[in-house]
């Protein structure tokens, strides 16, 4: 079991995109227990690999208990209007902004045998497949926030003990 250092805000591994995995190896599987010993916590829906300081284009969930992973995730589906869901995250500790998601989300991408794995969901498992995604290709939630309210938690963070 591998519980790995979550990275923060400002880290500039959080801001690079991720490399897609290629051949699925003992690393990569290595990797892949490592996002799910990580995520495996109360109060942590997701993790991405770039959170715990890689670059490949992974994530896992722990969605009402159920631990799931998946590998070179792409959003196929957004469904819904966006509305203002209220969100944080890993790596901007203690901060909650609302943040325009939608209802309804599909990620295909595959698992460790190379099958490809699709998952659907509405809610929170919507939500947490979208903030995934976008910590893959390099963004935080902050960066979907309006001018106003990313100014307003810049400085929350700034004043904070852990930046």
């Amino acid at each position: 079991m591998a519980i790995r250092d979550i990275r923060l805000f400002g880290d500039p591994v959080l801001a690079a995109p991720c490399q897609p995995v290629g051949a699925i190896d003992d690393g990569v599987r290595q990797h892949v227990q490592d996002l799910l010993d990580t995520v495996d916590m109360d109060g942590r829906a997701g993790l991405a690999s770039n959170q715990i300081g890689h670059q490949l284009r992974a994530f896992s969930l722990n969605i009402e208990g159920k631990l799931q992973y998946v590998l070179n995730p792409e959003i196929v589906s957004l469904e819904g209007e966006p509305e203002a869901t209220g969100e944080g995250c890993l790596s901007v500790p203690d901060l909650w902004y609302p943040v325009m998601r939608y209802p309804k989300a599909t990620v295909r991408g595959i698992d460790l045998e190379g099958n490809e794995v699709v998952i659907t969901g509405e809610g929170l498992l919507a939500q947490a497949l979208q903030h995934e995604c976008d910590h893959l290709d390099g963004k935080l939630y902050l960066d979907r926030l309006e001018r106003a309210e990313r100014g307003k938690a810049l400085r929350e963070i700034r004043a904070s003990s852990w930046f």
